[in-house]
């Protein structure tokens, strides 16, 4: 088969993508998900009244409340989770100097 592996007849799934102001933010943890690995913290990000999971080994996240946020994510059926390392402040054109 030319071009790369295909698993099956699937269509990948397009990442959804979200953008807005993060309007409140709390940490919960540190989890210890098994011997040997790192500490894992999980985070409940409300960006513009929808709500969001994020989790991550880092005791503090790049972002703050009221900052513009970009990320993508997941809907499963436990909710919407933010993709590891997707999150980061969202650049305005117009204030970049």
């Amino acid at each position: 088969m030319a071009g790369g592996f295909r698993r099956g007849n699937r269509q990948r799934t397009p990442k959804l993508q979200a953008r807005g102001e993060l309007q409140s933010m709390e940490r919960e943890g540190p989890f210890k998900e098994w011997l040997g690995m790192p500490d894992l913290y999980r985070y409940q990000l409300v960006v513009e009244g929808e709500h969001y999971s994020y989790q991550t080994e880092d005791a503090e996240l790049p972002v703050q409340v009221g900052d513009q946020v970009v990320f993508r994510y997941k809907e499963t059926k436990a909710g919407k989770w933010i993709d590891r390392n997707s999150l980061g402040k969202a650049i305005d054109p117009s204030t970049y100097q």
